[in-house]
């Protein structure tokens, strides 16, 4: 409503939004309150209208804020949630999980700006119709949402820094989906907050199957606002969103549940081992651990044996996937968390170690379930 954040706005302004799935027009009035000589001054926003419509739902909660800064931001942010229509979404990092959450945005008719070091990854979105760059300025420049999906602490950081660098719009919201230590999370998070704009992490499980089939779950950390801001982004490319706290904490979620992952994947190779040795049909024993209590994402979509699950890496020599390199990074930082927080995890410790051994091997780049082939000595 206002461009100059330093002028006094008239007493009172109405600004009205509009949603697009609504008739209902939301009219906010703005009232501007002087409450004395060196007293900040104060805006309050009251709500004329709600709306509980089936496909609205939307109510304004009676809110004060103290500079006229802050309401504009506020405006926007409430102008990019009331608008259900296409955005303007920047996605670097195109990679096995990365390509397929963009695409599914694309599938909802988002506009998408990308960016990935690999020339084919960003080819083959801008054959769906997204629009690449060659530097990821240009790229958040042009967009109302960033999602980085990238590997590793430094690069995530490394990126963030290539992004400020190049100047940014206040109005643009960050949404980081890597995995990384929620400390590095937090540190981004105040980088971009300096510049003037929101920075949530959201992290995902589901693999790559569930990246595919837009069933992915977001653990998104940052204010209740800016979760819902961010929940109809994520929801293009993902079943359950979930607010898990402030800043870093949707990292926290992800990496004890990626340590659960890797003990799990352990375990589940461990047992197939031996059931097969036992002279068990793996597929028949496969059947049994889904109906019963041993149960795991592991064993349901990500079977360790090949020929068990026609769709699983190992069926495709542990091609594609999860990375080994990816998992051990991951536990990597659940340890080093653990540390930090005099927290024991003997479990979570020794995986971590097995799990460097077949980096030590050369198997980074296959599959994490090929831990299978290491526990039953072929390559060991």
């Amino acid at each position: 409503a206002y461009s100059n954040p330093t002028a006094r706005p008239p007493d009172k302004q109405i600004l009205h939004i509009f949603s697009r799935d609504c008739i209902a027009e939301f009219s906010l009035q703005i009232s501007f309150e002087r409450r004395g000589q060196g007293s900040r001054d104060s805006i309050v926003l009251l709500p004329a209208v709600w709306c509980q419509s089936d496909k609205c739902k939307m109510a304004f909660r009676v809110m004060s804020i103290n500079s006229l800064k802050q309401a504009t931001l506020l405006g926007e942010l409430l102008a990019r949630s009331f608008s259900t229509g296409p955005k303007n979404i920047g996605f670097i990092g195109l990679g096995n999980m990365g390509h397929p959450m963009a695409s599914n945005l694309i599938s909802k008719g988002h506009k998408l700006h990308v960016f990935d070091i690999s020339a084919d990854a960003k080819d083959a979105l801008k054959a769906k119709g997204a629009t690449t760059y060659d530097n990821v300025s240009e790229l958040s420049k042009a967009s109302d949402f960033v999602v980085t999906m990238l590997p590793n602490n430094d690069i995530v950081a490394n990126t963030y820094d290539s992004i400020l660098a190049g100047g940014i719009n206040t109005s643009t919201f960050f949404i980081d989906s890597s995995t990384i230590d929620p400390n590095v999370a937090k540190a981004v998070q105040q980088k971009v907050k300096a510049a003037g704009a929101t920075f949530v992490d959201a992290p995902v499980s589901g693999g790559v199957p569930g990246a595919k089939n837009a069933t992915l779950t977001f653990m998104v950390g940052g204010t209740a606002d800016e979760y819902e801001t961010v929940k109809g982004i994520l929801e293009g490319m993902g079943k359950k969103i979930t607010h898990c706290g402030g800043y870093g904490m949707g990292q926290a979620a992800k990496v004890c549940n990626n340590m659960m992952l890797g003990i799990s994947m352990c375990g589940l190779a461990e047992c197939m081992n031996l059931a097969i040795r036992l002279g068990l049909d793996p597929k028949v024993f496969a059947d049994i651990i889904n109906a019963s209590t041993g149960r795991s994402w592991a064993s349901e979509i990500n079977n360790p044996v090949p020929g068990v699950i026609p769709t699983a890496p190992a069926a495709n020599s542990y091609a594609g996937g999860f990375a080994t390199g990816l998992i051990t990074k991951d536990l990597g930082i659940a340890s080093a968390v653990a540390t930090t927080t005099n927290t024991p995890i003997p479990l979570g410790a020794l995986t971590h170690q097995i799990y460097r051994t077949l980096m030590a091997k050369g198997l980074a780049n296959k599959d994490f379930s090929v831990v299978y082939d290491f526990i039953k000595n072929d390559k060991a």
